[in-house]
């Protein structure tokens, strides 16, 4: 039986755990896609790599169970067209606002007629030319389009956001949109948690995937009930950072006054 594209499996409610990886290695992507996650975003917002580490990363992740995605930096066409031609199975969008530009980032996913995006038969996922026509007709219909609500404005228009076809996942971003909202890192905090409750109701009513990115483990189980199911935890570089400084401090005792 042919395995569900990550898409599919998220239109379908179901919980689908992932991870940031924001150093551009290739080994600790390798690592990510190890650890059982389902899904490994490729971070070219604010991770370190660029487009030539982008490949080496997902080479890596063709091992693994976890299904390669990529955030890139802004809704421009052009860095869709870069990306989607090394093969991930969908992009991240950050810095959603509007429906106009939720259409936008729709269109730079897809052929023509549905998009924008330019056809080459040469590209890795059409295994460079021998499959390509294969993956033409089945790609507007299965990479997954990952729309980021990190405003006070998406907030607002997330309703509308949430009904453009080809949206598949509106993704909080808990770190801008608190900031964006004057409450930086107040994830507790009563608006915080009405913009969070605005974004599933949009998601339930659209039959969109709701996603937020966590920082603690501890956080997963009460995210999941409130109705998130596309969720990320950590990433590469802070969990290294963590361990590291774990390890280090392991001496401090040792160390005379």
């Amino acid at each position: 039986m042919e395995r569900k594209w990550l898409r599919q499996r998220a239109l379908e409610g179901e919980l689908l755990s992932g991870c940031w990886v924001v150093l551009g290695s290739s080994l600790t992507t390798e690592i990510c896609g190890r650890a059982g996650f389902d899904w490994v975003i490729l971070d070219l917002e604010h991770g370190m790599g660029d487009l030539e580490s982008l490949l080496y990363q997902l080479q890596a992740l063709e091992g693994t169970p976890a299904v390669p995605l990529v955030r890139i930096a802004w809704n421009q066409t052009h860095l869709f067209k870069r990306v989607l031609d090394l093969g991930p199975a969908g992009v991240m969008v950050p810095w959603v606002n509007s429906a106009e530009e939720a259409r936008q980032a729709v269109r730079a996913m897809r052929y023509p007629p549905q998009g924008v995006r330019g056809v080459t038969p040469l590209s890795r996922p059409g295994n460079f030319g021998q499959d390509y026509q294969e993956y033409f007709e089945q790609a507007n219909d299965k990479l997954l389009t990952i729309a980021q609500i990190e405003t006070p404005q998406a907030v607002e228009n997330v309703d509308e956001i949430a009904a453009v076809d080809g949206v598949d996942v509106l993704f909080v971003g808990p770190m801008d949109l608190s900031i964006n909202m004057g409450i930086a890192k107040q994830f507790d905090h009563p608006r915080f948690r009405e913009a969070l409750a605005t974004v599933l109701a949009a998601c339930r009513r659209h039959g969109k995937a709701a996603g937020i990115l966590l920082l603690d483990p501890d956080k997963v189980k009460p995210t999941v009930a409130d109705g998130f199911t596309f969720v990320g935890l950590s990433s590469d570089g802070g969990e290294l950072a963590t361990a590291m400084k774990r390890l280090a401090k392991a001496f401090d005792p040792c160390r005379k006054a």
